[in-house]
Parts: structure tokens; C-alpha cells; sequence
């Protein structure tokens, strides 16, 4: 006699535009749980209420904006000793004899770039995320990898520089002075004294570390490259659709692209493309994770961190309900944080708990 059959276990689906009762109630009210789609945690867009919640941000950033300015206006702090010839009379360093050349791609066409063609797609993809609040913040992590990566990269160029391809060519040495004003062993050294050229552009060959054009390409790219990633799902628990690989990657070829144009100009060399590369790099991925959940957890890559208090917006979490996730998303919170891709389900209700790969582990 065969067994008696068990009867499938039903599970319910939480209703898409269901407001927030009882215990969740105060979690809406806090803002760490939606109740309509398109409108961050649970509450209606208000400009100036995302102003103050953003506000110390923004003069943060516009502080931070500023202090690059002046630095990359600062003429090198660094005086260095190079050699010209060699004591047989060949050049010393043929890699620093290049001519001057116009860069094949800008500064400003550089930094443009990298911030217009990612902003271009994330207003893009609002054709079917419809939220004001993930354009802004997705907006503002951009914006926040990209002034980073150049304050950063202008210290650098201020405080430690080095020789650009072209320097030699820049400099023009006075050959008759080489004979009186040597330094170091066998005074076969020398510094910018000798230099006949331009002032100003003697001050930029002398900042060829790091390259500014490779920390913003590769600022603003790879946080492109994240949120392609995130939003289509293309390293996710389903196989996607090949072109989805192919757009996820081509911020990527762009930023290696402008990076290594300068080696073409001979604007930079190979280190100096590297190095801003790296720092690019590591400002796109914090910035990116200071945003949204995660960085390669599928689960959580495309859902954008609350926030319900700052320095100009005070507001006591309700309950003890604390002004962040924990990473416990309800099916209504991710329903209404969805990402882009629909494959795999991906724009279906569902719920969502524990801390992402990423994240590290808290006691709370």
C-alpha cells in the first residue's frame, strides 16, 4: 500500500504594493522599508529632504573639488636631478627625448567622459527603475569615485612627480651650461636650471606621476562596469544573455583604451598609466560599495543602502529600529528595488537574508 501523499506546502506571495503594518510600520517610518514602487524606503521624493540628507556630501565633495584645483594649479614641489648625456656623449635616457606631442585624448575629454557616458546609462536605465532616489545616489556615488581619484592622483603629481616622455625635448638644456653647473659623481647630474624651455611646460613634464587621464577613465568606468554587473545580472545564479557580458565589459575596454593612448602620445609613461589605473580602480570599487550592498553578491549588488539621518537631517529611529537594512530584505523591499535585467526572475518579488559575501560580519 503505497503512502499517503503529503500535501504541498503553499507559500504566499507578498502583495507588490502592500503598505507596511504592525512591526513593519516603524521600519517604514525609519526608512529601511519601502512601501510604494519607485520611491526609496517607504517615503515620497522630496528634493529639499534629499538635500539635507546629502547636503554635508555635497560640500564635501565641492570642498574636496576645490583642494584639487589648487594643488593641480601648484607648481611641482619637487626639484630632481636628472643626467643629459652620458659620458661617451650619448643621450642618458633616449625614453625621456620624445617630441612633444598634443594628447590624442584631452584631460577634459578624459574627464567627461568618464563621468557623461556612465550617467547617460543610469538615466537610461530609469526608463525601468523609475526612482528619482536611485538616479541621485547612483549619481552621487559616481561623482564621489571620480573627485577621489583626482585629488588623490594630484597630490601625487604635486609632491612626488617624475619625467615625462617628452621632458628632454621640453627642457632644451643649455649644452654650454652642462660643462659648469653639474651635480653628484662625476657631476653628470643636473636640475631644471638648466632648462631653457618654457616655464609652464616645464612644470608639467615634470609631473608625469601619476596619470590623471587613467585615474579618472578608470574611476568613472569601473564603477560603470559594477553597475552593469549589478543591474543586469550578469554574474548572477542564471546564464544571461551574451550582449549583456559584452556592455558589462566595454567600460572596461574604454577605460584601458584612454589609458593607454598616452603611451602613444608620449604623454605618460607605462608606470604612470598604471598607477593611476590602480587608484581609479580602488576609488570606483569603494565608492560603488559605499552605495549599494555589494560588489559581487548578486543577491544585493543592485539595492542602494539607506539612509534616513545626517549632520542636517535629525531624526530618531522608531522602535530602536536602526537607520540601515542589516541586510534583511522583505519581498516588498526588493520588489521595489529591482534591478534592470528580468531574466532568472530578476524582477519578481522576493525575499533576501544575511550579510553578502563581501560585507564583513557584525555583532549586533
Amino acid at each position: 500500500m503505497s503512502a499517503p501523499a503529503v500535501p504541498a506546502q503553499v507559500h504566499e506571495k507578498a502583495p507588490r504594493h502592500a503598505a507596511p503594518t504592525g512591526a513593519n510600520l516603524s521600519a517604514a517610518e525609519a526608512g529601511g522599508v519601502p512601501g510604494t514602487r519607485g520611491k526609496a524606503y517607504g517615503q515620497d521624493f522630496g528634493f529639499l529632504r534629499w538635500v539635507r540628507l546629502h547636503a554635508l556630501d555635497l560640500i564635501t565633495m565641492a570642498a574636496m573639488g576645490a583642494v584639487g584645483l589648487g594643488v593641480y594649479e601648484a607648481d611641482p614641489a619637487p626639484t630632481r636631478s636628472f643626467p643629459v648625456f652620458n659620458l661617451d656623449g650619448s643621450i642618458a635616457y633616449p625614453e625621456f627625448a620624445y617630441p612633444l606631442r598634443h594628447n590624442i585624448i584631452p584631460i577634459y575629454a578624459a574627464a567627461l567622459l568618464a563621468f557623461f557616458v556612465p550617467f547617460v546609462f543610469f538615466v537610461l536605465f530609469q526608463i525601468r527603475l523609475r526612482s528619482i532616489d536611485a538616479l541621485l545616489g547612483t549619481t552621487m556615488g559616481l561623482l564621489e569615485s571620480l573627485i577621489t581619484g583626482a585629488v588623490f592622483q594630484v597630490f601625487h603629481k604635486w609632491l612626488i612627480g617624475g619625467l615625462r616622455p617628452h621632458f628632454l625635448a621640453v627642457c632644451d638644456p643649455d649644452v654650454d651650461a652642462l660643462t659648469q653647473s653639474g651635480i653628484g659623481f662625476q657631476s653628470v647630474m643636473y636640475d631644471r636650471s638648466i632648462c631653457r624651455g618654457n616655464e609652464d611646460t616645464i612644470n608639467d613634464s615634470l609631473e608625469s606621476w601619476m596619470s590623471g587621464h587613467s585615474t579618472a577613465a578608470f574611476a568613472g568606468f569601473v564603477y560603470l562596469f559594477f553597475y552593469f554587473n549589478a543591474q543586469l545580472k550578469v554574474m548572477s545564479d542564471h546564464r544571461p544573455a551574451y550582449w549583456k557580458m559584452i556592455l558589462t565589459i566595454a567600460p572596461l575596454l574604454g577605460a584601458s583604451l584612454i589609458a593607454a593612448s598616452l603611451t602613444i602620445d608620449e604623454f605618460h609613461n607605462w608606470w604612470d598609466c598604471l598607477g593611476g589605473a590602480v587608484t581609479g580602480t580602488l576609488c570606483a570599487i569603494i565608492a560603488y560599495r559605499k552605495t549599494f550592498g555589494a560588489l559581487w553578491d548578486f543577491r544585493f549588488n543592485h539595492i542602494m543602502l539607506p539612509r534616513g539621518t545626517s549632520l542636517f537631517f535629525h531624526r530618531k529611529a522608531v522602535d530602536e529600529v536602526p537607520f540601515t537594512s542589516r541586510f534583511q530584505y522583505s519581498a516588498q523591499e526588493t520588489g521595489v528595488q529591482m534591478p534592470v535585467a528580468s531574466e532568472g526572475g530578476w524582477r519578481k518579488e522576493w525575499g533576501s537574508a544575511g550579510a553578502p559575501s563581501d560585507a564583513t560580519a557584525m555583532m549586533v
